[in-house]
């Protein structure tokens, strides 16, 4: 597994991989349009502040994952096209992924019902923290 840049030319992979139904309920998320979902990357995920990388498994593209900062917190997001899905891929990823961002504590925002997100972050070291919304769960990782 690599993680390195994201280009351009991935953008139209991860706008499939968020059109997918499956993906999209396990994310608890609202797929976007083509033209909202290309303006949304390229005016707010790919800015220079954030923290971005395409997983590439055999050389290919599976997903991505990035950090980003939210209402003076640093977040932490993937997305694995579902065909990979149960094969390891985002546990791999964030564990190569959190050297990149130093900033700690760093949260995740999981849907409740994501129990395999919400596995992969515990294995990486995050741990739940009680707020107010049940049908999210929010993760964090605690400064060594």
């Amino acid at each position: 597994m690599i993680l390195r840049d994201i280009t351009d030319e991935d953008l139209p992979l991860f706008f499939e991989h968020q059109r997918e139904p499956e993906a999209a309920r396990m994310a608890g998320f609202q797929s976007r349009e083509r033209d909202a979902f290309m303006t949304h990357w390229r005016t707010n995920v790919l800015r220079p502040a954030n923290i971005n990388r395409a997983i590439v498994m055999d050389g290919v593209v599976v997903g991505y994952i990035g950090s980003w900062e939210q209402d003076g917190q640093r977040l932490v997001a993937y997305w694995i096209g579902r065909e990979h899905w149960g094969q390891g891929v985002a546990t791999r990823a964030l564990s190569k992924f959190l050297p990149l961002v130093p900033t700690r504590p760093l949260y995740a925002w999981v849907a409740a019902h994501n129990r395999g997100s919400i596995r992969v972050l515990e294995k990486c070291g995050f741990h739940t923290v009680p707020h107010e919304d049940p049908a999210e769960v929010l993760m964090k990782l605690d400064p060594a």
